[in-house]
């Protein structure tokens, strides 16, 4: 089973970039941040998802990232899900924070449970049988709207979403061009995905 070690992101200015990550999210090798400035518009075509235990979390988390530069994009507040709200980091990476609780069982704190990477793809079903071909395991799915491998503990969990529907869920237009500005550092052989998301072995 392929194991994503880290989500790697381009940035104009990396330095800035990597702090953000370690101030905001207390990230670290799991977000690593290298220079790129490869032409792109409108919605990547991903985004990164941390889930906390409780809302208060969520509050504490999407504060820190808005006090270390992040924009607002939607704000936190209840769902038929949980609760959550989305920010765009200062390289443009588009970061959604939530919690399925919805109720507070303790003080706030800034841990996270889950890193997720969703991508949003043009075909959930054929992209899903492009990973399984190499190996993913399917741990949950929902026809064609959403699937999420199986991935060992500690490592960035992946999933698929409808490009449409994963834009909708951040509050952003679905309109993009260029490159994704995304690199998944992985231990497995470089390859790129139907949608045009590179994999590389991850750096040791």
């Amino acid at each position: 089973m392929a194991s994503i070690n880290s989500v790697i992101l381009e940035a104009a200015d990396p330095d800035a970039a990597d702090r953000f990550y370690r101030t905001a999210f207390g990230l670290d090798s799991r977000v690593r941040v290298r220079a790129g400035e490869s032409p792109t518009t409108g919605f990547r075509g991903f985004t990164l998802s941390l889930t906390a235990s409780q809302p208060a979390d969520v509050d504490a988390l999407v504060g820190a990232a808005l006090d270390a530069g992040a924009t607002p994009v939607k704000p936190a507040k209840k769902s038929f899900w949980g609760y959550g709200g989305v920010v765009r980091a200062p390289d443009g990476a588009l970061w959604k924070i939530a919690t399925a609780a919805k109720k507070n069982t303790g003080p706030a704190t800034r841990r996270t449970d889950r890193f997720v990477l969703l991508l949003g793809v043009e075909d959930v079903l054929a992209t899903k049988q492009f990973y399984t071909g190499r190996g993913l395991v399917v741990g949950k799915s929902f026809g064609r709207k959403y699937v999420e491998f199986a991935t060992p503990p500690n490592s960035v969990k992946l999933a698929l979403y409808g490009r449409r529907a994963l834009a909708k869920d951040a509050g952003v237009d679905p309109d993009g061009t260029g490159s994704h500005r995304l690199v998944i550092g992985a231990d497995a052989e470089p390859f790129t995905d139907p949608d045009g998301f590179a994999w590389e072995r991850a750096a040791q």
